[in-house]
């Protein structure tokens, strides 16, 4: 057998101005690929690269061609674990540009199969949960106005970003305007580990449900300070990004937050997944801004989550891929009427 492949850059503008602590995107800079076998069967991936991680689009597009000569080398989509195994011993970095090339080759081989890529997984759809949709930092009227919009669209579990000089004033807006909603929060980094606990103690009389990385990822010793003194459970995101990272957030952490362009692909989330269960953490799973050549993949790890924020293509002014049906922010695997992983052109 012989596979062909093909990669294309997209500028997706966002429906709204994003920041976080860190800063503002208005677009996202996604890298699609597509892979074809001798059938014909195409199967569709893409990487969102994240600065932060020390990736840009440019990186994967000088990555890529290395990456896919060892698909095209191996020839055979179903030596998942041997295409994977050499895209790392090939390009060590840019996870996301060998996260997109997972996804694409486990789209070929659950459509070979004739399945959805959760059945041929052999996993179960009502066991999905539903995704957060994110409330990025703005003004607070702003905010207020995101945050209705979000209710009227059907949207019950907001994650609210924060790390601001007025942080209870967004959650308490947020709250004003969400009041049946359940709410996350997420700092990015943002608080020393004394400011965390303080601000998560005022901010969890908004009935709040976790907190994600309240303080730098450099800093393992004050994730650990937090979680011992929160009023509020604690996800680590930007301190987990590999597997290796799992047990060393155990005792840190009461979730890992997972993404499949920090780990590098599909097999290593679910390795990732089963590794933080064994190690007694929650799990959720993330996303960049990205299109649903992407998160139509990570959409079929639902089944295997405590919590999704699998927003990045909602996130989106347009996209020319649609993938798995996420009405109101529910992953709906068994409203998937197509094999793979569900991503198509619009």
């Amino acid at each position: 057998m012989s596979l062909d492949a093909e990669f294309e850059r997209v500028s997706l503008p966002l429906e709204n101005a994003f920041t976080i602590s860190r800063g503002t995107q208005e677009t996202a800079e996604n890298v699609v690929v597509r892979i074809k076998d001798d059938d014909g069967i195409e199967g569709i991936g893409a990487a969102a690269p994240s600065s932060h991680y020390g990736e840009t689009a440019d990186t994967v597009e000088a990555v890529l061609p290395d990456l896919l000569e060892v698909v095209e080398a191996v020839g055979d989509p179903h030596q998942l674990d041997r295409i994977e195994r050499r895209m790392r011993e090939t390009v060590e970095r840019n996870p996301s540009a060998r996260c997109a090339v997972s996804i694409a080759l486990h789209d070929v081989v659950a459509k070979r199969a004739d399945l959805p890529l959760y059945r041929y997984w052999g996993l179960d759809a009502e066991e999905s949960v539903t995704s957060s949709y994110t409330i990025g930092i703005d003004s607070t009227e702003k905010m207020a106005e995101k945050t209705e919009t979000a209710v009227e669209r059907g949207y019950d579990v907001l994650k609210v970003k924060v790390g601001t000089d007025r942080d209870e004033e967004i959650i308490s807006t947020v709250r004003e305007h969400a009041p049946e909603a359940t709410i996350r929060v997420d700092a990015n980094e943002a608080w020393s580990p004394r400011e965390a606990v303080r601000k998560i103690e005022d901010l969890a009389e908004y009935d709040l449900e976790f907190v994600e990385q309240p303080v730098s990822a450099d800093d393992p010793e004050g994730l650990k300070f937090v979680r011992n003194r929160s009023a509020l459970p604690i996800a680590a995101d930007e301190s987990c990004v590999t597997l290796a990272d799992i047990p060393r957030i155990a005792d840190k952490a009461d979730i890992a937050n997972l993404k499949l362009m920090k780990c590098g692909g599909l097999r290593e989330a679910k390795r990732m997944i089963h590794t933080a269960r064994a190690h007694g953490l929650e799990v959720m799973l993330g996303c960049m801004i990205e299109s649903n050549a992407a998160i139509a993949g990570a959409a079929h790890l639902a089944p295997l989550l405590d919590y999704a924020d699998l927003d990045g293509a909602l996130l989106l002014a347009e996209d020319e891929y649609a993938g798995v049906p996420m009405p109101e922010g529910d992953i709906d695997l068994a409203g998937l009427d197509r094999a793979g992983t569900g991503a198509r052109p619009e």
